[in-house]
């Protein structure tokens, strides 16, 4: 015989509505969604996944199917390239970074890999929803392309200055 369903107690819809809470206020604090209105944030948090990572824990790897973005709500990751020499590391990103939206917008394999430099916890955004909040949103994907405009200037000023 099927058991019924269990309507959650006072005290746990409290526990879930904080940690929704909780959710929204962290996603204020990133530049990308400050204007977004705190319906779609609580959206937002109730449809995304906040996962931790251990220090040297990998979010994901070079050449790993592009699934999902990451902010980095606390903690650093490091940017690490897969090289003939070996791999190396490009770039640290501490809290509030987007990391993992490359290869969601090309369509392409993660071109880098991402690690934990430390303890992080990062918010995971599946594709489809990432996808569709930049549709949405406009004043999140201006956000994005100029965080990915900032990145290729800071590349193209670390290559001019390594052929100088």
């Amino acid at each position: 015989m099927p058991r019924p369903s269990r309507t959650p107690s006072a005290t746990e819809y409290r526990k879930d509505r904080m940690t929704l809470d909780t959710e929204v206020q962290s996603l204020r604090q990133v530049p990308m969604f400050r204007d977004i209105d705190p319906a779609r944030l609580k959206l937002l948090a109730f449809t995304s996944e906040r996962v931790q990572f251990a220090e040297r824990q990998r979010f994901f790897s070079q050449g790993d199917p592009s699934d999902a973005a990451y902010v980095i709500l606390d903690g650093k990751a490091e940017v690490l390239l897969n090289t003939p020499s070996g791999e190396i590391r490009v770039a640290e990103l501490g809290r509030n970074a987007l990391v993992g939206e490359m290869g969601i917008l090309g369509d392409s394999p993660r071109s880098a890999t991402i690690m934990a430099a430390q303890p992080t916890t990062a918010l995971r955004i599946d594709k489809r929803v990432f996808l569709e909040l930049l549709a949405q949103f406009p004043q999140m994907a201006i956000a994005v392309m100029r965080e990915l405009a900032n990145r290729l200037e800071r590349t193209n000023a670390q290559l001019a200055q390594l052929r100088s």
